[in-house]
């Protein structure tokens, strides 16, 4: 198959690398060609070295002679590159992780037109909501959706995380959407090791408005991300420093309440590494299903992929691991 990447970033080169180096998978093809395109000309070359194989330097946002386009442009790019996308029919996955991008996306999904509408796959939205559909999977009914973060996939995922601690949080609840200030509800979270447990604060966070459009019946849905004390406290102000190259170690952690056979569950999933090497694996793994049509062309989150068990054995294969919660809650 013949597969562009959009955005050379530490997301696009995780996810560029994850696409060459993928074990061969029944009824997905191997890359044949590779093309990488960066608006930086130094960084598309530099990830056409690093990935290496069948990669090749693309010098512009063309989606012309390829089966399928992975975007991970930075924030408040993505709208023109899935335009593009669908008015050639070019199946997009991409790992928006803004409230304004994924709301977009979620509304080009309802419009009359041609192309199937881009998946949002990356570590949140993405790997979080393939947790949460495998979970409720599991459950009669889906009562409640927590979903936590931690960590940031580069500088452009940083600048996302400070704008959106001083955000408004958007958390749907009893049939409405609640708003409240970003930096505020507290909560203690446990991710896995290497991240261990952290404050998670409420921000302008993308995950409800994607869960929700999966799981209707449920009467919350929240989400939050972790943050420290000078996070909250210059979330107000510009970033003072430069962002560091990977804001590692991170992970996603998911709970699921529900009823099964008439008892209440509570699951818990959870995945924990090095933030871009995660979204860009879940990426790329989305991408290559989409190519070979196990994701549904109506799909816009993997909270409404039907084979969780495959995705996830996928993701094993590639090194990203899922950690289950089991005790008393």
């Amino acid at each position: 198959m013949k597969l562009v990447v959009l955005g050379c970033g530490r997301v696009g080169r995780a996810a560029a690398s994850a696409l060459v180096s993928a074990p061969t998978v029944e009824g997905v093809e191997g890359v044949e060609r590779l093309w990488l395109y960066d608006p930086s000309r130094t960084v598309a070359e530099g990830a056409v070295e690093v990935v290496g194989g069948p990669s090749r330097l693309r010098t512009a946002p063309d989606f012309g002679d390829c089966d399928a386009a992975l975007v991970a442009a930075p924030a408040g790019r993505f709208a023109d590159y899935l335009d593009a996308a669908r008015l050639l029919d070019v199946p997009v996955v991409c790992t928006a992780d803004t409230v304004d991008d994924v709301r977009s996306i979620l509304r080009r999904a309802g419009t009359a037109g041609p192309g199937a509408p881009a998946v949002v796959a990356g570590m949140t939205p993405g790997l979080s909501c393939l947790l949460a559909r495998h979970a409720a999977d599991q459950l009669d009914r889906v009562d409640e959706i927590h979903v936590a973060k931690a960590g940031t996939g580069g500088p452009a995922c940083a600048r996302t995380h400070h704008a959106a601690l001083k955000a408004w949080a958007a958390d749907w609840r009893e049939s409405d959407w609640w708003q409240r200030p970003g930096g505020t509800g507290r909560q203690l979270v446990h991710f896995p090791e290497p991240v261990g447990p952290r404050d998670c604060y409420r921000a302008g966070l993308p995950e409800t408005f994607v869960l929700h459009r999966a799981f209707p019946e449920a009467s919350r849905i929240t989400a939050r991300v972790a943050a420290t004390r000078r996070d909250r406290l210059t979330s107000r102000l510009p970033m003072l420093r430069r962002p560091h190259a990977d804001g590692g170690p991170g992970g996603t952690r998911v709970e699921v309440w529900g009823r099964r056979d008439g008892e209440s569950v509570v699951l818990v999933y959870a995945a924990a590494g090095t933030p871009s090497v995660i979204a860009g694996t879940v990426a790329a793994t989305a991408l290559r299903w989409r190519v070979a049509g196990r994701i549904s062309p109506g799909m816009v989150s993997l909270a409404e992929l039907a084979d969780t068990v495959g995705f996830l054995a996928d993701l094993d294969r590639a090194g990203v691991r899922v950690a289950v919660y089991e005790g008393v809650f």
